[in-house]
């Protein structure tokens, strides 16, 4: 079924096919209409290239180094141990979630591989196989909500009061409570 709309031309109430925007009457109108948006979308992503670099730059460069501990951090990220690493836990755990897998649910194709206590609290288990579970977008994003609340990861100081959680299903659990 063909989609309409209304002419752009003020006090007009054709009704216009789409992909046009002015009636029969006004059609003249179109071609200037069509280049003033091109213009516009022109000018507009130029400017959120723009944005988007600067804030690209910031979060590199600043956020991540904002000290010594969160650059070493981004570096062991970026180390040929950590591919080696991740893609053996990958493999290790068939790339299925296994916090969704706690709960009794398969999730494939997981490519995310996530620290279990995580390393802004405890940085000794950072290369630790034992710490290191597959995860799924969702529950990644449940979790590191979770991490900031139980841990304050994300803070100056992370809460030291805490005890170190390294079972999947308990932290499955703590997350559903949350």
């Amino acid at each position: 079924m063909p989609r309409y709309r209304r002419c752009r031309q003020p006090g007009c109430h054709a009704m216009v096919k789409y992909p046009n925007h002015y009636c029969t009457k006004h059609f003249e109108h179109e071609a200037e209409y069509l280049a003033s948006r091109q213009r516009w979308a022109r000018k507009h992503t130029e400017q959120y290239q723009h944005h988007e670099q600067h804030y690209n730059h910031h979060y590199n460069v600043v956020t991540r180094n904002r000290n010594e501990e969160r650059s070493d951090q981004y570096k062991f990220y970026r180390s040929k141990q950590w591919v080696d690493l991740r893609q053996s836990v990958l493999d290790r755990d068939h790339y299925l979630c296994q916090y969704c897998k706690a709960c009794g649910k398969l999730t494939p194709n997981a490519k995310t591989v996530d620290h279990i206590v995580p390393i802004a609290y405890d940085s000794k288990l950072k290369a630790s196989k034992d710490n290191l579970a597959t995860i799924c977008r969702e529950c990644h994003r449940l979790k590191t909500q979770w991490e900031q609340s139980y841990y304050f990861v994300h803070r100056d100081e992370p809460n030291t009061k805490v005890v170190e959680i390294h079972d999947v299903n308990i932290v499955k659990d703590m997350i559903r409570k949350q």
